[in-house]
């Protein structure tokens, strides 16, 4: 048996090759499917059966029906390694809900880094008028003459220039807008929304409550990520914008949820 590892991958010492590339495609993906990998890796599913039941007894994974994911974590990544991470796809998801979003529509932004790609893309829009409870975002479409840009008022979150609290909730509540474009931490296979930050999650409830149309966007990475506060459910949202299909069981659940879903591939327009 191989013992090798990859480098750069960090798996505990005595995995063999195959089962250290699953880490690494967990890692990546957030979620790994037994008949995906068997075909992306050459070898049976009772194989790769077999690898995941080994990793997941070495807690280096998370058993689901059909595959695996990453273990829970408790806090989100640093936002400068979020902001770097899947760059380019969180532009082109930016860009293709950017285009579902008329000129002179009001609308809430969310914090997050793909929230973040979406404003970035709208620099170009007319007459838009934007609540946001991320400075950030504030900051990027400061330039734009004609928009008209209101930053919820609350606790800062130092980090990443969140504002968050019962303040900044009681303030959402003051507006109905056409569009609420939020982002997510993790999406479990049955449609739970996930997020870190219960503060957080509060202020898109609120968003999601005030907006006639709520757009999600998020990268294919957030599925099978398991972070600890519950959002909703993804049948909630009426869009949903990712850079690529995610793998099974959630392809299956989005069906099922009735879900628009608008892919932004790497050659989309």
């Amino acid at each position: 048996m191989d013992s090798g590892i990859p480098n750069g991958v960090g798996a505990k010492p005595g995995l063999n090759r195959r089962q250290a590339e699953i880490v690494e495609l967990a890692r990546a993906a957030g979620y790994v499917n037994i008949d995906s990998l068997a075909a992306q890796l050459g070898v049976t599913p009772q194989t790769v059966r077999r690898d995941i039941n080994r990793l997941c007894d070495a807690g280096m994974l998370a058993r689901y029906h059909g595959g695996a994911s990453l273990l829970p974590n408790t806090r989100n990544t640093d936002y400068d390694a979020r902001k770097l991470s899947m760059r380019a796809e969180k532009e082109r998801i930016g860009q293709a809900v950017a285009r579902h979003i008329p000129d002179g529509a009001s609308l809430f932004i969310n914090v997050g880094t793909t929230t973040e790609a979406v404003a970035h893309a709208l620099v170009n829009h007319r007459g838009l008028r934007v609540i946001t409870n991320n400075i950030n975002i504030a900051i990027l479409l400061r330039d734009c003459p004609d928009f008209e840009i209101t930053v919820a008022g609350g606790r800062l979150r130092a980090h990443d220039l969140a504002v968050v609290g019962e303040a900044t909730i009681d303030f959402i509540d003051q507006f109905k807008v056409d569009f609420g474009v939020i982002g997510i931490s993790g999406i479990d296979p049955d449609g739970t929304l996930l997020d870190f930050d219960y503060r957080e999650v509060r202020v898109a409830q609120a968003i999601v409550q005030n907006a006639r149309t709520v757009f999600l966007a998020t990268d294919r990475s957030k599925f099978g990520r398991r972070a600890m506060v519950k959002l909703g459910h993804i049948s909630m949202v009426d869009g949903l914008f990712l850079d690529a299909p995610p793998p099974s069981p959630f392809r299956e659940m989005l069906v099922e949820s009735q879900v628009p879903v608008h892919y932004a591939p790497p050659d989309a327009r």
